[in-house]
């Protein structure tokens, strides 16, 4: 048995060198709450042991954040800070990785309007277009990870005393990052080889679309020709191998913008904006949501894919098996890190560029006629469980198993 402390310091050692993949004399930007500041300095630490030539922390504090939405006035929820994110946006042209730790408060902004949280995500959306792009494009190595505070372990275990809820969440982070393994490095990289060989067998089959069906869903998604399917680590633009997410248990692909049709409902909560959404229902008619609801959220869900016409459809689906390491943990996370990777998911919104063969050399025009989808989101709600099964269809509409009671076939 290893202590905290130990795995702490392994935990920062996996993210920077397997999860970000942090090269020597690399920039690094690292943004994270004011509260994760001791795993900060371990990340720190290890990001110059391994020959960083510098690491930039962008803090953040929630209850800043909340001051903002509480107090201000109308021009502080309109305003973006465009000399802060065009710096950002250049620094990772010029070669800086990214990592973001994520701690928040899944229900941070429970008491405050939508319309204020809806008006400031669009503003602070368009503004981060060009870091979005550039991430989405997978033009940097870069990654996400958890980090435990009483707030959002206080969610998690309701009812617990602090201290004790937060060691239980940590403890929850080390077991699905891999973290309690003999060496985790090592279970990582054979966690992701098994990952890439499940991309590799489905990008053999070459679907023309997924079926999925369960209590409150029958969804046909189609695929754009010339899909790619991903999973695991991946090689970004500038040549380094990174894993993206830490956790992750997904295999992902890229649904055609027109070309997704029927019904489907929720199967876990999603905290998204500070909010908590759960019992969401979508209908969609030739791509487009036509009809949405939510048991709890429903106007935040609403102004959510109000936010731009592609917010409307959908630009990921990911296969995710009940057996994945998230889901035998047995936890709600209300942080869609985590919770996306024990479920398969959608994301309404923007289209990752690495699932379309040829992306990068084609118009933005090209790229809507391919089916690909643009939007300043892209939001991963969760659609699996043991109850929902998956089908791969060919082109003539004959299926093939791939999932039954959510588990690989």
């Amino acid at each position: 048995m290893r202590s905290f402390e130990q795995n702490l310091a392994l935990y920062a050692e996996l993210t920077i060198r397997e999860g970000v993949g942090l090269q020597p004399s690399q920039e690094l930007l690292l943004f994270a709450e004011i509260g994760d500041a001791p795993f900060v300095r371990l990340l720190v630490s290890e990001a110059y042991r391994l020959g960083a030539k510098n690491v930039e922390v962008m803090w953040s504090d929630s209850q800043v954040t909340l001051a903002r939405f509480q107090e201000g006035s109308d021009e502080a929820i309109s305003y973006a800070q465009a000399w802060l994110l065009d710096g950002v946006a250049r620094a990772h042209r010029e070669g800086a990785a990214r990592l973001a730790v994520a701690s928040a408060d899944p229900g941070l902004l429970s008491g405050i309007s939508p319309e204020r949280i809806a008006t400031h995500g669009r503003i602070q959306g368009a503004a981060r277009k060009a870091i979005s792009e550039l991430v989405a494009g997978f033009a940097i190595n870069w990654c996400v990870v958890g980090a435990a505070s009483p707030a959002w372990a206080a969610k998690v275990f309701p009812g617990l005393p602090a201290e004790e809820a937060v060691a239980k969440l940590w403890d929850a982070i080390f077991l699905t990052s891999r973290v309690h393994e003999s060496n985790p490095i090592a279970a990582w990289v054979a966690h992701s080889e098994g990952l890439e060989r499940r991309v590799e067998q489905l990008n053999g089959l070459r679907f023309d679309a997924l079926h999925f069906r369960g209590p409150g869903t029958d969804l046909r998604i189609g695929l754009v020709e010339n899909h790619l399917w991903a999973g695991g680590r991946g090689r970004a633009k500038n040549g380094v191998i990174c894993s993206p997410n830490i956790p992750t248990e997904e295999v992902f692909c890229m649904p055609h913008r027109l070309r997704v049709d029927g019904k489907v409902s929720s199967t876990k909560p999603l905290s998204v904006r500070g909010q908590v959404l759960e019992g969401i229902e979508v209908e969609f008619k030739g791509g487009e949501a036509v009809r949405v609801s939510a048991r709890q959220g429903q106007e935040t869900l609403q102004r959510l894919i109000d936010t731009d016409d592609g917010a409307k459809r959908l630009g990921e689906v990911a296969l995710v098996p009940n057996s994945a390491k998230v889901a035998q943990a047995g936890i709600l996370f209300y942080n869609t890190l985590y919770d996306e990777n024990a479920a398969s998911h959608i994301a309404l919104g923007a289209s990752y560029a690495e699932n379309l063969d040829g992306y990068d050399s084609m118009s933005e025009e090209e790229r809507l006629a391919h089916g690909a989808n643009d939007s300043i989101i892209h939001v991963d709600w969760m659609i699996g469980s043991a109850q929902v099964d998956v089908d791969g269809l060919a082109a003539d509409g004959s299926p093939t198993p791939l999932m039954r009671a959510g588990e690989w076939v």
